[in-house]
């Protein structure tokens, strides 16, 4: 069954959402742009682990990254564990270097370019932001089950993770 096939419950969703020691500390910017990501993913998420033997959310998770792939720990609110899954970031890197790339080109053409040259560009960062967050669910297609919009969240935040600031 894929996510688009599932119909989640009021308690498949994210209460909380950490990230590991390994990630670290960075720039103010960088700490700011978590932190709204974060927020971004709370406010409204629906993510349910898929497995038989999965217990009803709602869930926390913490994301880390060890050798260059993203570790999703996930448990329960009483910090019981769930599941604990690892993904290679080797699919993400060309779609967050675009990403980047498209960003760079959007901030700098709020400065100077037209309206329809900066609708241009946002209609491309969002495509690239798209398929970042198809990627991603297809990446954790039979693990964690998430609508579209939860997985551009969550994409998000594997970008926020990449940047350096």
């Amino acid at each position: 069954m894929s996510s688009g096939e599932i119909e989640f419950g009021a308690n498949d969703r994210l209460t909380d959402l950490t990230f590991g020691q390994s990630i670290g500390r960075s720039t103010p910017d960088v700490e700011h742009e978590r932190a709204v990501a974060i927020f971004d993913v709370l406010e409204k998420n629906n993510f349910r682990p898929v497995g038989d033997d999965v217990v009803e959310g709602p869930y926390k998770l913490k994301l880390s990254v060890i050798d260059n792939k993203l570790v999703l720990d996930i448990t329960l609110d009483d910090d019981s564990e769930v599941a604990t899954h690892i993904l290679s970031l080797g699919p993400f890197r060309r779609i967050v270097r675009d990403y980047f790339m498209i960003c760079e080109s959007y901030y700098e053409a709020i400065k100077t370019a037209s309206t329809t040259q900066i609708e241009t560009i946002d209609m491309a960062r969002r495509g690239v932001h798209n398929e970042g967050s198809e990627t991603l669910m297809q990446r954790l297609d039979g693990k964690v089950a998430v609508d579209f919009d939860t997985a551009r969240r969550l994409f998000t935040l594997v970008c926020v993770l990449h940047w350096k600031g």
